[in-house]
């Protein structure tokens, strides 16, 4: 009789002899690509940024002309909480966000607080070193591992007379960059701008001067007439935009919706894949349906959620759709503005978790894609957790995580480690129709034959001489259809 710890111990000589396997047959570089997968990855680095030119984020507004330069940049980051090791995995991230974003990371300084100053974010000491890093590198802009408070960002940017940029603009710079279609533009520029807004200054005291003299204030067409400030007026253009961007991502919504809704009429089971960027998300879309979404070795690759049609051994379909990634403080307004696109998790029938087992510390990756599902309620969605990058990972890590948490799989999409384990969990977690018939449908309706054959569980079928015996398991709508052929049959 085996027990529970002869099951690991196996596993887990497996996966040391995948790692030692994977590790000699594969060199992880873009070379190894598959070229008919990356119809999108030529255009992506077809638009890398050029050394020596800047990358503008300029707002709607006529108050201020900003330029996002991530060229050259350093690194600055608050430890409040958790260990050093978690402290230094957050500026790792940061870090390989920066270099998405197109930038160069000079240097990095992490400061221990027990909470952000209020005022510059860093000490006042910390600040006198930044300023003489910045100035010794030649960095042209400095980005903090948070979220700053309009003063803040405009006392550090005096301070350092350099650009300063948030985690928040870093992220919505790189959502920026990778939006493809119509509707992602349109969630990031809605993003961008309900950042921007309370950001909203200008040059000295221009904004709070009054309109006056003749055609509405001097303001022309659209203004409110004499008293109303130069702020008042970009705020308010600001917001008619958020309301139009608004109306836009709604109606470009309702197509989505649309193929949801013929989805569950049919009763087709939903999966969504879910992670945290760049765990390896679209390689497993690709990998089980073939779909040639764009996988890229970098964050935030996929935006847009791409749904694919799947059968189980057994003929029964169901959905696989990618998603965009997860982060760390997710910003709230992308959130906001992507939610009808994280509708497609929120929605579905099951969860595939993606984990990269081989970073450093996939238990916080895990309970930060768990927080964000959470607020888009997807909390009670039932969820498997698939860990992926065995062949590169830790056995020990992969071995915590399954031992953690149930329902979790160890697999490789680069070496097809485990696949079959993982596709074969997927089907036996999704929802299962809870009818059972046992009948005999005529020939002449082959169509609630291949019905069941998509939607139900065949238990057993026969081919008699008045028709196919069936007995299986369907839901209540096919039920009804199969009653109603058989009854006017006899």
């Amino acid at each position: 009789m085996t027990t529970p710890d002869d099951g690991y111990d196996k596993l887990f000589d497996e996966l040391l002899r995948e790692s030692a396997r994977v590790a000699a047959d594969f060199d992880y570089d873009e070379s190894d690509f598959q070229e008919n997968d990356q119809q999108e990855l030529s255009d992506r680095n077809a638009l890398r940024r050029i050394k020596g030119f800047s990358t503008e984020l300029q707002d709607i507004s006529e108050a201020e002309y900003r330029q996002l330069q991530l060229e050259r940049v350093v690194l600055v980051g608050v430890w409040t909480e958790g260990t050093s090791e978690m402290a230094d995995n957050s500026m790792a991230e940061l870090k390989a966000l920066a270099e998405t974003a197109g930038s160069e990371v000079l240097d990095a300084l992490i400061q221990r607080r027990d909470k952000p100053d209020p005022a510059t974010y860093i000490g006042s000491g910390k600040l006198v070193e930044l300023r003489q890093i910045v100035v010794a590198t030649g960095a042209d802009t400095v980005v903090c591992d948070g979220e700053l408070s309009p003063a803040q960002l405009r006392t550090l940017e005096d301070k350092l007379k350099v650009k300063v940029v948030d985690r928040v603009a870093l992220i919505l710079d790189i959502f920026a960059q990778h939006a493809k279609s119509k509707e992602g533009k349109a969630q990031v520029e809605l993003a961008q701008i309900a950042y921007l807004l309370p950001r909203l200054r200008g040059w000295g005291d221009s904004l709070s001067r009054q309109v006056g003299g003749r055609a509405a204030g001097g303001a022309g067409i659209g203004g409110r007439g004499p008293g109303e400030t130069k702020i008042e007026t970009d705020r308010r253009r600001i917001r008619d935009k958020m309301a139009k961007l608004r109306r836009e991502i709604a109606e470009m919504k309702v197509s989505r919706d649309t193929k949801r809704q013929e989805r569950k009429r049919f009763n087709i089971p939903s999966v969504a894949i879910a992670g945290y960027t760049n765990a390896g998300k679209s390689s497993l879309l690709n990998h089980l349906t073939g779909a040639g979404v764009l996988v890229e070795n970098a964050l935030f690759a996929t935006l847009d959620p791409t749904v694919r049609k799947c059968e189980t051994a057994e003929g029964r379909v169901y959905t696989l759709s990618d998603t965009v990634g997860f982060v760390r403080h997710l910003p709230h307004q992308l959130v906001d503005a992507f939610k009808s696109t994280l509708e497609e998790v929120s929605g579905a029938d099951l969860i595939v978790h993606v984990v990269d087992g081989s970073h450093s510390d996939p238990f916080e990756q895990i309970r930060a894609v768990r927080e964000v599902i959470n607020e888009i309620g997807g909390g009670d969605i039932p969820e498997i957790i698939a860990i992926n990058k065995v062949d590169i990972a830790s056995p020990d890590v992969v071995m915590e995580i399954l031992r953690k948490e149930p329902n979790s799989y160890a697999f490789s999409v680069r070496s097809g480690f485990g696949i079959e384990g993982l596709i074969h969990a997927i089907e036996k977690s999704l929802p299962h129709p809870s009818v059972e018939i046992t009948t005999v449908i005529p020939y002449s309706r082959g169509d609630l034959v291949s019905a069941i054959h998509e939607h139900g569980e065949i238990l057993s079928e026969e081919h008699l001489a008045e028709g196919t015996a069936i007995h299986a398991y369907v839901d209540g709508g096919l039920a009804k259809a199969i009653e109603i052929a058989t009854s006017k049959q006899e």
